[in-house]
């Protein structure tokens, strides 16, 4: 890996901390590996993002519904789904500092910490048990999802029965999961807690494929349509070696990362489960899951087509892609860089859509500063800042990915107008303060 791509993951990850992203958890007790805490910018960016899928995903189609199913499920769940017996990764641990690593991820036969000889490999289940009530064993055994389409098979009939939905319809479910990775890394690319987008889409058999094409062609725009570099972006089809237990195609989406040994890195996932999860949970619950065909009499288990996303990968995919240092374009001398960062993040997912800078503290600035921000609050996630000089301000802004600033000055207590600059363009409108809203609005489509 360069040392320029690394550079650059660690500007990101200090650009995070710094402006309130992402913060290590428990960080005052030395930290816990594969966990981490969204800070007041990161949670907007990800609320953002889950918000801008679910409303393609199910606000705007009939045929797609929504839950929230429970985190934990017992181990017979875990048995059906075959997470037990193939949820697995290769575990070797070093016979002298006792460091344990994934066996495929060694590249050389020692280990990468001290140099000492590694064990033979294991298998390491990735499920994270727990025990329900006060007794421990194994009929109180329970798990933690480590994925949340489980929760939606378990739901299937009492969602299709419920809602009279016919095939082909889809479940969607934004939630975490856990998986007890056995070396978390990159960031939040790989945690032991994360939160997945994922939407099952139960078909007849003998049209699979062509949703699961239709689905291939819906996950890709959808990453499009906020990205700025689409020139990284790909498609990696999964060869028959490495597919999943329950898989029959699988193609990954990849953007190219600064942290990956070959430029790539997966993001989302298209799968054909075929009918390995309804029939597995027929199987081991007693539970009839056929479908009966009203116009042919036909029965048979659906197939599945899922859509797998990561909520807390595409905060880190569209991170990399807006990150950008540039010629120093602040403008007053204090405030000037030799390079600066702009976020240049899509405004439908930015955290913050508009900052209202007052030119000064003064009494009079600053109350028209909060009625501009009380107006637009009720449509717009907004920020007031009048702290450094307003060009320090600009930067903050630039670094956060804020698409507009509002400059309120000394003029708009005659004028009754404000400066609105973009971010992108760096273009200046001076705009009548009472019509501040509906020029937002006309910005962002609402």
């Amino acid at each position: 890996m360069a040392k320029t791509d690394l550079d650059l993951m660690n500007k990101l990850v200090s650009l995070c901390k710094r402006r309130g992203f992402i913060f290590p958890s428990a960080e005052i007790y030395g930290g816990i590996g594969g966990f981490y805490d969204f800070g007041p910018l990161g949670t907007e960016l990800k609320n953002n993002i889950k918000r801008a899928w679910w409303k393609k995903m199910v606000q705007e189609r009939n045929d797609v519904v929504g839950l929230d199913s429970s985190i934990c499920a017992p181990r017979a769940v875990w048995e059906a789904s075959g997470h037990l017996a193939g949820f697995t990764d290769p575990l070797v641990e070093c016979k002298k500092c006792h460091h344990r690593f994934r066996a495929d991820q060694i590249e050389k036969g020692k280990c990468p910490d001290c140099g000492g000889e590694l064990t033979e490999a294991k298998k390491f289940n990735l499920l994270m048990k727990t025990f329900l009530g006060a007794v421990e064993g194994e009929q109180n055994e329970a798990y933690l999802r480590g994925e949340t389409c489980q929760g939606i098979y378990l739901d299937y009939l009492n969602v299709k029965d419920a809602t009279r939905k016919k095939l082909p319809f889809g479940i969607a479910q934004i939630g975490k999961a856990f998986r007890n990775e056995i070396t978390p890394g990159n960031f939040i690319f790989r945690t032991r807690e994360f939160e997945q987008m994922e939407m099952q889409y139960f078909v007849q058999p003998k049209q699979a494929k062509k949703y699961y094409d239709q689905w291939k062609g819906w996950t890709m725009d959808w990453y499009k349509s906020f990205i700025t570099q689409p020139k990284n972006l790909r498609w990696r089809q999964h060869q028959q070696d490495e597919l999943a237990h329950y898989a029959k195609e699988a193609w990954d989406i990849e953007y190219r990362t600064p942290f990956s040994s070959d430029g790539w890195s997966e993001f989302a996932g298209v799968h054909n489960r075929g009918d390995w999860d309804l029939s597995r949970h027929a199987k081991f619950s007693g539970v009839d899951m056929n479908y009966s065909d009203e116009k042919t009499g036909e029965k048979f288990i659906p197939w599945v087509v899922e859509v797998s996303q990561g909520a807390d990968r595409a905060v880190l995919m569209f991170l990399i892609d807006a990150y950008r240092e540039v010629e120093t374009r602040s403008g007053d001398e204090d405030a000037k860089h030799e390079k600066e960062v702009v976020l240049k993040l899509h405004r439908d997912l930015a955290p913050i859509k508009i900052a209202i800078l007052p030119l000064s503290k003064k009494e009079n600035l600053s109350k028209l500063a909060s009625e501009i921000q009380r107006d637009l609050a009720p449509y717009f996630m907004t920020m007031a800042d009048e702290t450094g000089s307003i060009g320090k301000r600009y930067r903050r802004q630039d670094e956060i990915g804020t698409p507009y600033c509002v400059t309120v000055d000394f003029e708009s207590l005659e004028d009754k107008k404000v400066t609105v600059r973009d971010r992108d363009t760096m273009k200046q409108d001076r705009v009548a303060t009472r019509e501040l809203k509906d020029y937002f609005k006309e910005k962002f489509d609402v």
